[in-house]
């Protein structure tokens, strides 16, 4: 009884997000506390900067990964390589959460070496789970790869809630001497504890994917009855129920790039496999480079209560969508455009809004508000439902889809990241208006 209960679908598919949470969580995590240790370390407001230039240079573990696919195919054992990556994140994150604090002399300057270098560590591990994390999910039939998504979606929710709940960046406006300047408000909880918050998330990942690496499968149902099992409506719409009766591969049974059972590398490339690739890397470019990068000046000058509901909302969306798409999948080519259409719609608005800062439209509007939360909501809900549904059907195309899915997803958040940050820090084309202050006059 014990056995059926542990090897039921529901414990797997909550097994695969809590697998899936771990992927992003550090380096969002690293993001949202950036308000908190800015104000302690000696960096100051330039450590978003040292940061951006850390996670570009963790893209060396995606790198190296694909190398290893590309001169020893088939002899990257990728379960190794996750536990790997996993302990050191556990063991990074506490290191974090014990020194990060403490600074160090480097050519005469202080510096906070131990966060910068662990911070390194975390980028590396993140950026390097696209590649091995994705492709491991090729044992699992496809419903499973969108409760992962959902999982990466919770990534950045939890370490979001749990900021709004420490406090970050709350102020109020006090006058002093007839004029008002803004007084920032203490944390309910330090730094610390927000790391070792995540050292206990990354331990649960941890945990959950060696749990789904020890659990007894039954052998996997024929292709004809995955199949048969996937309902498909006239408009190019998969319904398909979270629970299908597809069963997990175990390590054994997965066959990787055997010429006997899969058609020739080349066949691959086709042009619809091109084209959902190239909407995956341009959707992640805009969702997790370039928007991101501009988020606070799209939404401050609206007011902090505005930018917190857009993080938030825009937070919850994303594991919604990822949700979604486990029940209704859309597999038109033309319906995944017209989504990635309105998706850039929505980031075209929001970009407009951040460079018209301080003093964007309807500023000061119930419906200025209104209008940038609900354009975060959407346009993160857009591009989340359409990384899946990519992610869904290139499953189907075997191990090496996915691993080319986690190269696109991670060279468009690479691309986007690194066209912004000249653009922000170096040449300040976005400007923020000060806090409690008319900017507008």
């Amino acid at each position: 009884m014990a056995g059926s209960w542990w090897n039921h679908d529901t414990i797997t598919h909550l097994l695969v997000a809590l697998f899936g949470m771990g992927s992003w969580i550090s380096v969002n995590s690293l993001w949202v506390e950036l308000p908190v240790v800015v104000g302690v370390l000696p960096e100051g407001w330039s450590l978003p900067a040292y940061l951006s230039v850390l996670i570009a240079f963790g893209n060396l573990g995606p790198v190296a990964v694909s190398l290893a696919h590309h001169f020893a195919p088939g002899r990257l054992n990728e379960r190794l390589v996750i536990h790997e990556i996993q302990a050191t994140a556990v063991v990074a994150a506490m290191f974090l959460a014990l020194f990060w604090s403490r600074t160090t002399f480097v050519a005469g300057q202080l510096h906070s070496l131990a966060f910068l270098i662990l911070s390194f560590i975390l980028a590396f591990v993140c950026c390097t789970s696209n590649v091995t994390f994705l492709p491991f999910m090729f044992r699992y039939p496809p419903q499973y790869i969108r409760t992962f998504f959902v999982g990466q979606g919770l990534s950045a929710l939890f370490p979001c809630v749990l900021a709004l709940c420490q406090g970050v960046g709350k102020l109020e406006c006090v006058e002093t001497n007839g004029t008002t300047k803004a007084h920032y408000l203490k944390e309910n909880f330090p730094a610390q504890d927000f790391f070792w918050f995540l050292f206990g998330m990354l331990i649960i990942s941890g945990l959950s994917f060696l749990a789904l690496t020890k659990r007894v499968v039954s052998e996997p149902a024929p292709t004809e009855e995955l199949q048969g099992d996937v309902k498909r409506e006239p408009d190019g719409v998969e319904t398909h129920p979270l629970q299908n009766g597809g069963t997990p591969v175990s390590e054994e049974q997965v066959a990787v790039e055997k010429p006997s059972a899969e058609p020739p590398a080349v066949t691959f490339w086709t042009p619809r496999n091109i084209y959902v690739l190239v909407l995956l890397g341009l959707s992640t470019a805009l969702s997790n480079g370039v928007l991101p990068s501009i988020q606070s000046f799209s939404c401050l000058p609206y007011g902090g209560m505005t930018f917190h509901l857009s993080v938030v909302l825009g937070n919850i969306a994303n594991p919604l969508a990822c949700f979604i798409a486990m029940f209704v999948l859309l597999r038109s080519s033309a319906g995944l455009g017209a989504m990635f259409v309105g998706g850039c719609v929505f980031a075209a608005y929001l970009i407009c809004l951040a460079a018209l800062s301080p003093c964007p439209p309807l500023l000061g509007s119930p419906a200025g508000s209104a209008l940038v939360v609900a354009s975060w909501i959407v346009f993160t809900g857009l591009f989340s439902y359409l990384k899946v549904v990519i992610g869904s059907l290139l499953h189907e195309m075997g191990h090496v889809a996915l691993l080319w899915c986690g190269i696109f997803i991670q060279a468009g958040s690479l691309i986007g990241a690194v066209s912004m940050f000249p653009l922000v820090s170096i040449y300040n084309i976005f400007l923020k208006g000060e806090d409690c202050e008319n900017n507008c006059r």
